[in-house]
């Protein structure tokens, strides 16, 4: 085994041709340096970086460096490989407390915000290799609770730690394992829902083909404390790259036996399958996801009895999402007392959101729990396109709500954002400009939520499917007084009958748009007027005599027929004929026709 790897990894945005004339040229390096025997060079393509750095990782020491070039190879391995000395030019500082999971990414305004712990394995080891998860010191966690731990230890420990379940409900984890531990049965299961459907959202995903081994350790850690030898991760079929490296990672672990049966020589079993999902987003929710691993039509059941009393073919079973079980092995090596440091009092440690939308770096980011929505924006975020003004910022997914500018200073925490009308959801996180249309953005996520809906209650299936028509209606220039009050009514009607939390979240886009947008509603209903100008039906296309030079690119691409005009001469458009399909305003060349 190779004492040091060099891990060389690059943003997908990266130029590729840089990136490998760097990779060839640290391999030249070490080969003249005679330390091929010592060092490995190895290369990773990471999604968890912003912009077109090359990063530098050293292992197992976790020495990290931003903008490496041919200079900072050179002191690398002139200095530390070779004569011992650190070279702290362009490396990332890290917290003593925390060592190999990063606190602090320096000065650069992508990291310097971010706390990856979650993440903390992601774009530094090769996800497929067992020995890159070892050196960070990967099933140190497992060995130590079957060593030294009994099932009780583990809960406190998580106790200590003020875990929250990850997937969007933010219920405890102690409480979920104490739950599933007292549970009278002799067959229990642990459960990880890997089932990600949120549109934009991809936080699972990463996670699992960054650092699978992370997530099966915490699986193992919790079928002991709550006394279950049977797992399962269930997730959907369009992640190939994380099902294969899942699968990997449990034949790995099975040879290595750190998983299976009679763990590392104790008398813990715990034996781990894959199952994969169809793609439907009700089976994200516990127990729609039960029935479809059962091999039913996925579709929710009233609670209680709940999955940790009467779950998986009738057993105790406890269910937890990607990311809480990912945190655990960190947890159980460092303490619950380190974890409990970040965050806020009601909401501990760090969340991981998919910042996609309007905002000039999109990605993937880790944050404390507490960080504004303003930081996450304007700083980590890098602000508005396009110079572009501020309108909403959507969290939560389709369950979520859309936050105006003036809440930009809530915390994220699971109680702030519930203030707002909104939710933390999993972990999607869109920014929203003034070019975008709030009711086209609410009639955008019901009509998910209603494709999405299993049918199995009245409420959802058709509750959502009247406000869908409604929404519809009023994009249209269709919309009559009366139907915000309809909506409204409607919507909290579907949240208190509603049998899962698919159709009890589904109103939420919708009511909080007409909460911090209502004007915006009103002017497409009693106006007929889109202020951003993205409802088509509700835009009229007027030629600038001034401008017009006549050249008749609008008249001939122009599906209706309602454009004339004589050649090299002023044309016009004929209100009655247009279908505002929005062509001749595409095709025109001299900015002669506007929309009103």
């Amino acid at each position: 085994m190779y004492k040091k790897f060099l891990l060389l990894s690059k943003h997908n945005a990266g130029s590729a041709e840089e990136f490998n004339r760097l990779v060839n040229y640290t391999i030249d390096k070490i080969q003249k340096s005679n330390l091929t025997a010592d060092v490995s060079v190895k290369i990773r393509v990471n999604n968890y970086y912003s912009g077109n750095d090359i990063i530098l990782s050293i292992l197992p020491e976790n020495y990290n460096y931003a903008k490496v070039d041919e200079r900072i190879i050179d002191k690398i391995i002139d200095e530390y490989l070779i004569k011992g000395k650190e070279v702290k030019e362009n490396r990332f500082d890290c917290n003593e407390l925390v060592n190999r999971f990063y606190e602090n990414f320096g000065n650069y305004n992508y990291f310097n915000k971010q706390l990856r712990l979650t993440l903390r394995n992601c774009g530094i080891i090769d996800p497929e290799s067992l020995d890159d998860y070892f050196k960070v010191d990967g099933f140190r966690a497992l060995a130590k609770v079957l060593t030294e731990m009994s099932p009780q230890d583990v809960i406190d420990e998580i106790k200590k730690s003020g875990l929250r379940g990850r997937g969007g409900g933010g219920y405890p984890t102690f409480q979920k394992w104490t739950n599933g531990a007292r549970a009278e049965g002799k067959q229990k299961y642990i459960i990880c829902n890997a089932d990600e459907g949120d549109p934009g959202a991809f936080m699972d995903r990463s996670t699992i083909e960054g650092d699978p081994f992370s997530v099966i350790e915490g699986m193992a850690i919790a079928g002991y404390a709550v006394g279950a030898d049977k797992g399962f991760v269930y997730i959907r079929a369009e992640y190939p790259l994380a099902i294969k490296r899942l699968e990997n990672a449990i034949k790995l672990a099975n040879e290595n036996n750190l998983i299976g049966k009679n763990i590392l020589g104790t008398d813990f079993t715990f034996e781990l399958e894959l199952r994969l999902g169809a793609g439907a987003f009700v089976c994200g929710e516990e127990t729609a996801l039960i029935a479809s691993i059962e091999g039913k039509r996925g579709m929710p059941r009233p609670r209680p009895p709940y999955p940790s009393i009467k779950g998986l073919f009738g057993n105790p079973t406890v269910i937890n999402n990607v990311e809480t079980l990912a945190n655990v092995p960190a947890i159980i090596i460092i303490s619950g007392e380190w974890f409990s440091r970040f965050g806020i009092e009601t909401s501990k440690g760090t969340k991981v959101f998919a910042l996609a939308g309007k905002v000039n770096n999109t990605g993937l980011i880790e944050i404390p729990m507490g960080t504004t929505l303003r930081e996450i924006i304007f700083e980590i975020g890098g602000g508005i396109k396009d110079g572009k003004k501020f309108k909403a910022v959507q969290t939560g997914g389709p369950s979520g709500g859309c936050i105006p500018e003036e809440y930009l200073d809530t915390p994220v925490d699971y109680d702030s954002l519930a203030k707002t009308g909104s939710i933390m959801g999993s972990g999607g996180m869109i920014v929203m400009d003034e070019k975008t249309c709030m009711v086209d953005v609410a009639k955008f996520f019901l009509d998910f939520t209603q494709n999405e809906s299993c049918g199995k209650c009245t409420p959802c299936r058709e509750g959502t499917k009247r406000m869908l028509e409604i929404l519809e209606r009023i994009s249209a220039g269709k919309g009559e007084e009366g139907d915000i009050d309809k909506l409204e009514r409607l919507g909290e009607t579907i949240k208190l009958a509603s049998l899962c939390g698919l159709g009890q979240s589904a109103p939420n886009p919708v009511l909080s748009n007409i909460k911090y947008f209502r004007q915006e509603f009103e002017e497409h209903i009693k106006e007929k007027k889109c202020r951003a100008k993205v409802c088509k039906k509700l835009l009229n296309y007027i030629i600038l005599t001034e401008k017009c030079v006549g050249c008749g690119i609008c008249k001939k691409k122009c599906p209706s027929g309602c454009i004339t005009g004589e050649p090299k001469k002023p044309h016009t458009i004929d209100p009655l004929k247009c279908i505002k399909c929005g062509i001749c305003f595409e095709s025109c060349k001299f900015n002669a026709i506007i929309q009103g």
